[in-house]
């Protein structure tokens, strides 16, 4: 406990000086305003966080199979008896998990996974899995995942793979602000009530390539419908096993073989993708400013209205030549808060807001800023804001004022 809390405060440390980066923030190592539930939120805006929520279900697909084994060392088995076609597998293949199963670095054993199923398939198991396919009726070995009658069958849907044309997953849906639920995800806590089974593993496999990588058609209806954006070469068509039917043959044993790598390709293409895309947009809104594009919106909104009305009052003082001549200094209330507006607009940054450490999640919601490097910036930022409004607003308030009154 000591070490995990010694480790926590060097990483706290070690970005008092510079912004998160994206795997600090995967791990729940950051703060607001730049923790991952501010990250969730800010994919929301975009329609986006079905990539989001793969990569976190794949994460703890990943788990699931890191605790299973575990479990089986634990009991003093051995990973090759317990389950010799993943050590075959693994051996021959690599995998994500060599360490914790015992296999030999030198062996190559401990490698990532980059390929996709397709790879992985050989000429020889297409074969076979053709034939299983034939055996039970031509429909291929189906799944327990809700499909309609006349939906496409896995094997269908390898004939006729998706055509994505997004890198985002849209699917028809408009993405909420306020809706943070994710119906049908993967559990978050590992439940421990009984020994995990491999069947548990496929089971955990299953969910997911019926949730995000099957064809859209294959779901009762679009809301259960999140298939994400992946490149042809990593694209999974078919899903050959079923978590209510514990595999038989050898065919089925060996795609067994490949769960628990099963999605590790898919899950880092889409971690480099937000890396390199998300990621950044995500720091530049949330460590430059604090506003949401909607309150951003709104405050541009209220500026013109405001900019409107110190205008017209202007004029109307300058042309009705009312006297006295200090009346118009009156003017600097709607000139301040119509500068305030327009330039928290431009910047989607309210200084009052950062001044008291609020930052917005959703519109007009906001939570306190505790990442410090962060703080630092947006209090820098909000200063120079400050030094605009009190700049243009001193401007305009002198220009109404030095102009000589005209009666017409």
């Amino acid at each position: 406990m000591d070490d995990e809390k010694r480790q926590q405060d060097d990483w706290a440390n070690s970005r008092k000086n510079r912004l998160p980066s994206f795997t600090e923030v995967l791990s729940r190592r950051t703060r607001p305003p730049v923790d991952l539930f501010m990250f969730y939120l800010f994919l929301q805006r975009e329609g986006a966080e079905d990539i989001l929520d793969f990569w976190l279900d794949v994460q703890q697909h990943e788990n699931l199979c890191r605790a299973y084994f575990k479990d089986v060392r634990k009991s003093g088995r051995a990973i090759k008896d317990d389950w010799p076609q993943y050590w075959d597998y693994a051996r021959r293949r690599g995998s994500i998990y060599g360490t914790v199963v015992g296999l030999s670095p030198e062996g190559g054993g401990t490698k990532r996974s980059t390929a996709s199923t397709g790879e992985l398939l050989t000429e020889q198991d297409r074969r076979n899995l053709a034939a299983v396919g034939d055996e039970k009726g031509g429909q291929g070995v189906r799944s327990t995942s809700p499909r309609p009658s006349g939906a496409a069958s896995p094997s269908e849907a390898h004939e006729n793979p998706p055509r994505s044309s997004t890198p985002f997953s849209l699917s028809g849906r408009t993405p909420t602000l306020f809706n943070l639920k994710r119906a049908s995800r993967a559990p978050t806590v590992i439940p421990r009530s009984a020994a995990i089974t491999k069947m548990d593993l496929i089971a955990s496999a299953e969910r997911i390539f019926y949730r995000y990588l099957s064809p859209a058609g294959n779901a009762v209806n679009s809301n259960e419908s999140h298939e994400i954006y992946l490149p042809p070469a990593l694209r999974i068509h078919t899903f050959p096993l079923s978590s209510s039917q514990e595999p038989k043959s050898q065919t089925e044993l060996a795609l067994m073989a490949q769960i628990p790598d099963l999605f590790h390709a898919q899950k880092e293409y889409r971690f480099r993708a937000m890396e390199q895309d998300a990621f950044p947009r995500f720091l530049r809104a949330k460590a430059f400013g604090n506003l949401t594009p909607i309150s951003a919106l709104v405050r541009l909104i209220l500026g013109l209205i405001c900019l409107w009305i110190g205008l017209a009052v202007g004029f109307s003082l300058i042309f009705l030549d009312v006297h006295p001549k200090s009346k118009r200094f009156f003017l600097f209330i709607p000139f301040a808060l119509a500068i305030l507006f327009l330039v928290s607009h431009q910047y989607e940054l309210d200084p009052i807001l950062v001044f008291f450490g609020q930052s917005e999640t959703t519109p007009f919601r906001t939570l306190t800023i505790r990442e410090p490097y962060v703080k630092k910036l947006l209090i820098g930022r909000a200063i120079w804001v400050t030094v605009l409004v009190t700049a243009f607003t001193v401007a305009l308030s002198l220009l109404f004022w030095a102009v000589p009154g005209h009666r017409l």
